[in-house]
């Protein structure tokens, strides 16, 4: 399964976080966000960490030259859109980033009908995350989705579930869907992008716990 940990801001918790298992880093490029980091202290920790572990930066809103810059200066290998970003504006933005770069847009799900709207992006990006919806954030918010809504969602594409995931309650939300992947944030910190390495170490010993059953 793949393991996103997003949010990071600090090298040595980019190397740690990494070498206790996580397949992907998340860096937040939105300058509001209080887990906001610079194109240069991302490239700092992408040179830190394997080169197998996925680099994502996280974009709001921004235009498509200033994604192109960053992933070039930061050194990524993927793009996450969290902001109103249209199926339009992934096709071209997919189109002037290097092929090999992973695009994924991430949704705020608010109800049911936010699950319909995703088949408008299937055909245009990678990959699919779901998030809690919030009035006035756009991510790391702690506030779980209803993960029974989730249960017959199966697009034709890899998908990840966010939004209020922690070591307490990872195991439950993995019995109740089956994504292809995990992405947690506010769950494994102790104040916004700074990481508490225990509860990522936890994280891991509870899907260690639930690989082998």
């Amino acid at each position: 399964m793949r393991i996103k940990i997003c949010g990071i801001t600090k090298p040595e918790q980019g190397k740690a976080i990494a070498e206790l298992g996580a397949t992907t880093l998340g860096f937040i490029c939105v300058e509001r966000s209080p887990r906001y980091v610079t194109p240069e202290t991302i490239a700092i920790i992408t040179e830190h960490i394997p080169v197998n572990v996925e680099r994502i930066g996280v974009f709001a809103n921004a235009t498509q030259q200033e994604i192109a810059t960053i992933v070039t200066e930061g050194n990524l290998t993927g793009v996450q859109l969290h902001g109103d970003e249209s199926p339009q504006f992934c096709q071209k933005l997919s189109k002037i980033l290097p092929s090999e770069i992973e695009l994924i847009k991430a949704l705020r799900i608010k109800n049911l009908d936010s699950l319909t709207n995703a088949q408008i992006y299937y055909d245009v990006v990678d990959t699919i995350l779901l998030d809690a919806y919030h009035t006035h954030l756009l991510g790391g918010t702690g506030t779980t989705l209803n993960w029974k809504d989730l249960i017959n969602f199966q697009p034709p594409l890899p998908w990840l579930l966010a939004g209020g995931l922690t070591p307490d309650n990872i195991l439950e939300a993995l019995e109740r869907v089956q994504p292809h992947g995990i992405d947690l944030s506010s769950g494994v910190e102790r104040s916004p992008g700074d990481k508490d390495l225990d509860k990522v170490a936890k994280l891991f010993q509870q899907l260690d716990i639930l690989g082998n059953k």
